[in-house]
């Protein structure tokens, strides 16, 4: 099972492999798109009086995460037009995804959509197929960059330059538009994506890709290949672990589409909601990073789960108690967002290693693709049609529902952890040197 290790580990490693060094730059450009697709623009959509309803429907843009499952494995088959050429296969793809972001959050920040959201739309949907790209690109140099011993070490590097991307994409955003305005917070954005690209020039190209086949097969042997893998590996538990892991996360997702728009109609400052979301947010996630290594060694991988998605799910109602306090008080908004933030992080850190164990070695770029596609597809699609949920019955019901919505969830993830008492790595992930 992969764990966390001990920070000053962590920073020896840093210290030790330029590998390691360059993945904690390219995690953080991997944990900046996102959050500039939706939901740190639902703060903007909410200073430009987008409907409530529009705004949830936005969401729907970050549909490319869910779907990047489909073109991930042409990108572990073919090479990016010109960069390849001068990089290899894997730091061509990331350097290409990653001017398609910055191209992408300078159309962002120079649309207004108060008057002109069409535009907005149509540059975000191009920023979530950049993003998304970019995360299937860094995925694969991750997984075959090191071998399966450093896996936990380049993991958790990983998780920690991730959360220092989120931190500038939903902080540092938030503070430079109360202060200069959106259009100059997304172009900064778009700068600091150049710590990504220095990474990935500086990043030594993996050499187990020297041994990745050049045969090019139909579209849909392509598509189908990682999926038929897996299904057959994990047998008559397949169904069981995909059910699971698309629910796991449907909870959070429906609630995060409207945590943004609830600060807001609570009347907190771009700044209070930088300041409770992402500045405290960004230690409690880590906090919630080492606690969940703790417990995943303790009890195992698979109780693991159980524990995240109850956890996850029953921290919605601080943000239900939020919304029925009505607000208005920093220290009640902290503590609420805090409970939700660290149940959160805890749930996705078990989840990320659960599903990282079931990928295999040759197929792992496109199998986490798809199993992170498969975990975010339900919640998005619901999350659509949260603003006209909200719009009948207030925040506060809204809130009481998700967590409810965990019940089935939390069956569901019982029943796996009865079938599926440990984890049995795939053999071919620790036969190779990397």
């Amino acid at each position: 099972m992969t764990t966390v290790p001990e920070k000053d580990t962590l920073l020896a490693h840093l210290s030790a492999d330029r590998r390691y060094l360059a993945m904690l730059g390219l995690g953080f450009s991997a944990g900046m798109p996102y959050l500039l697709v939706y939901p740190t623009q639902a703060a903007w959509l909410s200073d430009a009086q987008v409907p409530i309803q529009t705004i949830g429907l936005m969401s729907e843009l970050t549909i490319a995460y869910k779907l990047k499952f489909i073109w991930a494995p042409f990108l572990d088959k073919y090479d990016a037009p010109v960069f390849s050429a001068l990089l290899g296969r894997r730091r061509g793809w990331i350097i290409l995804s990653q001017i398609a972001v910055m191209l992408s959050l300078m159309g962002v920040a120079f649309g207004d959509p108060a008057h002109f959201l069409g535009y907005t739309v149509a540059f975000s949907l191009a920023l979530g197929v950049a993003g998304a790209t970019q995360d299937v690109t860094i995925d694969g140099w991750r997984i075959t960059s090191v071998p399966v011993a450093k896996q936990s070490v380049m993991t958790a590097i990983s998780e920690m330059g991730y959360r220092f991307g989120n931190l500038a994409a939903g902080a540092g955003a938030l503070l430079l538009a109360d202060r200069y305005g959106w259009s100059t917070a997304y172009f900064f954005m778009a700068g600091l994506m150049l710590i990504g690209a220095v990474s990935a020039f500086t990043a030594p190209e993996p050499e187990s890709d020297f041994t990745v086949s050049h045969k090019h097969p139909g579209f849909v042997a392509t598509v189908i290949a990682p999926i038929k893998e897996m299904i057959t590996r994990l047998g008559p538990l397949a169904l069981p672990i995909f059910l699971m892991i698309a629910g796991f996360r449907l909870p959070g997702y429906i609630s995060s589409a409207m945590a943004i728009p609830l600060f807001k109609s609570l009347h907190y400052s771009d700044t209070e909601i930088a300041t409770v979301t992402k500045l405290f947010g960004f230690w409690i996630a880590l906090a919630a990073t080492f606690f969940s290594a703790y417990v995943i060694r303790r009890i195992g991988l698979i109780p693991s789960l159980l524990v995240g998605t109850v956890a996850g799910s029953a921290a919605h109602l601080s943000l239900a108690w939020l919304a029925a306090d009505g607000g208005g008080d920093f220290w009640s908004f902290a503590v609420a967002v805090s409970i939700e933030g660290f149940a959160y992080a805890f749930a996705q850190v078990v989840l990320i290693n659960y599903m990282s164990s079931l990928t295999a070695t040759e197929l792992a770029a496109s199998q986490y693709a798809l199993l992170t596609s498969l975990c975010a597809f339900p919640g998005s699609l619901l999350a659509g049609s949260s603003g006209f949920v909200i719009a009948h019955t207030g925040f506060t019901m809204f809130f009481v529902a998700t967590s409810l919505i965990g019940i089935p969830v939390a069956l569901l993830c019982w029943y796996v952890v009865r079938l599926h008492p440990a984890v049995t790595p795939d053999p071919e992930r620790h036969g190779s040197a990397g």
